[in-house]
């Protein structure tokens, strides 16, 4: 359930990005920032937040026992 609503948010994130919207809005946002950068500064930090959200609760614990496993091989020898 958790993987499919960090999907759902990439998707939407995905679509969101193209933001022609405000190609030719001249509106500046604290009466210096174009209105289009600060979309994008606000879009990164939410890029930045859904990338931490995907690797806490949608990441392989799987994969991560696995290559743990072989390290642990692999110091023994």
């Amino acid at each position: 359930m958790k993987k499919r609503v960090i999907w759902f948010l990439f998707l939407l994130l995905f679509i969101v990005h193209q933001d022609f919207w405000w190609w030719d809005d001249a509106f500046l946002v604290f009466d210096f920032l174009p209105i289009g950068l600060a979309f994008h500064a606000g879009f990164s930090i939410v890029c930045s937040i859904l990338g931490w959200a995907a690797i806490k609760y949608a990441w392989p614990h799987d994969l991560e026992r696995f290559a743990e496993e072989n390290n642990d091989e692999e110091n023994a020898i």
